[in-house]
């Protein structure tokens, strides 16, 4: 069996995460490294519907506890379903958001509460956490210029906040780069996407090599 590792990776919207991701897929089908690929919220059926109520642009009502019970609901199944299953099987996931996103997006830009949203979190995970978590750095003003270009992403009700929101985000994520610096990795994205993609493939070989 292969040493399994739960590798997670963050940013605000528009951080170019999707891309970096796939490029880590094709690196490790390359090398035989045995994997799976996820996101949340999502990943599996039950998330995947929970994460249509939470993104639709139309449920602008949505108070903000309960979107964050709804991410923790997602992130609960999605984890006993796909990412513990994947890890005790000795592989290697790669997740698109985790916990560290609604630390940032609803405990501190919607001023939950950090503390009170990882309590959340911490019964939702069973204190599950990330071996190693990279965290794409950009403005806000470059994330949401990268939005508003791309014809052909289709944006969701986060998307659509002001910008002021999504720099409390940002800021939120600081927060919580600090209070977990042992596991979270800061890339600059506002690089090149190639040049993203070196400093992401060599944080993650670096961490594999420690534990071989």
């Amino acid at each position: 069996m292969s040493q399994p590792l739960f590798i997670t990776f963050e940013g605000p919207e528009g951080a170019g995460k999707t891309t970096i991701i796939k490029r880590v897929e094709e690196a490790f089908k390359s090398r035989g490294i045995p994997f799976i690929c996820t996101r949340e919220p999502g990943g599996i059926e039950i998330a995947e519907q929970i994460r249509s109520v939470i993104l639709n642009p139309e449920n602008t009502k949505m108070d903000g506890r309960t979107e964050a019970l709804l991410y923790a609901a997602a992130r609960r199944q999605h984890l006993v379903e796909r990412v513990l299953p994947a890890l005790q099987e000795g592989k290697v996931v790669l997740c698109d958001r985790f916990i560290d996103s609604s630390l940032a997006y609803q405990g501190y830009a919607r001023e939950l509460g950090i503390d009170e949203v990882y309590t959340i979190n911490r019964f939702a995970t069973e204190d599950h956490m990330p071996d190693l978590t990279i965290y794409f750095d950009l403005s806000p003003e470059v994330g949401l210029g990268r939005i508003d270009d791309n014809a052909k992403r289709e944006k969701n009700r986060l998307d659509l906040e002001k910008l002021d929101f999504h720099e409390k985000v940002q800021e939120g994520y600081q927060i919580v780069n600090d209070r977990f610096s042992e596991r979270i990795v800061k890339v600059n994205a506002e690089q090149s996407i190639e040049d993203v993609y070196e400093d992401v493939i060599s944080i993650i070989n670096q961490k594999l090599a420690k534990i071989k």
